[in-house]
């Protein structure tokens, strides 16, 4: 059965997309099955995989509402080694539309669980929003969240409602609930800053933050533009190094001998 891990945090712009295709792309190139789940409704995952959402006919609002084939929805991409479930624009309606739907919060949860021996790792990627889709989201983090943070002085800034909703689900839907680790992203060395917030968040996070981290890199934020992840964009930039740094940090605390991991390509 497939990890399933959760990129979530309700502020925008702090790199949970960059995360989740360039840390899915890194999991491939090392021989492993990934399927990427979609859930924004801006659907950037998609667009940085080279696909065009307006020239799909289903992705995971159809699956969401229980109209869709999750068989004829998954897209697989043979370049980067990893799958996909595409957003598309009805995503827009659909935290209205599942208000009225039996187990609205495990919608995910129960599209994802019957294909889940077919992946060794599953990542979701959340909107900046703490909703109905960012909810199914968690509730289908069987392995726990990642949490993306900015290293800037408002890096905290929600935090705190973010773990607050996370105690809520444990308490009432989802007691397994765990956050998997803090990852440090846009961090630039030669700033106090950057160590401050550093500071800061392994103060709010005590175990939990990732020893990697994600620097401030043009060529991470050029790479979506041409539908690429970094490792096939900018294989020797900063922010390919460190992604690779990451999931080698994550592969060896899954319990992977990378001594024995052979690289696809």
């Amino acid at each position: 059965m497939a990890r399933t891990y959760t990129v979530v945090n309700q502020k925008g712009g702090v790199g949970k997309t960059t995360t989740s295709i360039n840390l899915s792309a890194k999991l491939g190139e090392y021989g492993l099955r990934v399927l990427i789940v979609d859930l924004d409704p801006q659907a950037n995952a998609t667009a940085s995989l080279g696909v065009e959402r307006h020239k799909l006919n289903t992705g995971i609002y159809e699956l969401l509402i229980g109209t869709g084939n999750v068989n004829e929805t998954i897209l697989h991409h043979p370049r980067y080694n990893i799958s996909l479930i595409p957003s598309t624009v009805n995503l827009s309606g659909a935290e209205i539309e599942l208000i009225d739907l039996p187990d609205r919060d495990k919608r995910l949860y129960n599209v994802l669980t019957p294909i889940s021996d077919r992946y060794d790792y599953i990542i979701i990627d959340c909107p900046p929003s703490l909703g109905l889709l960012t909810l199914n989201g968690l509730i289908a983090a069987r392995d726990g969240v990642l949490i993306p943070v900015q290293c800037e002085y408002l890096a905290l800034e929600g935090l705190g409602q973010l773990t607050q909703t996370l105690h809520r689900i444990r308490q009432n839907l989802f007691p397994e609930l765990t956050i998997r680790g803090v990852l440090l992203t846009m961090f630039d060395g030669r700033t106090n800053l950057s160590a401050d917030v550093r500071a800061e968040v392994q103060k709010f996070f005590p175990e939990q933050v990732f020893e990697s981290y994600i620097p401030r890199s043009v060529r991470l934020a050029e790479a979506p533009s041409f539908g690429m992840p970094i490792s096939v964009y900018a294989p020797d930039s900063s922010g390919a190094k460190a992604y690779d740094a990451l999931a080698r940090e994550i592969l060896l605390s899954d319990g992977y001998d990378l001594k024995t991991e052979k690289k696809h390509g």
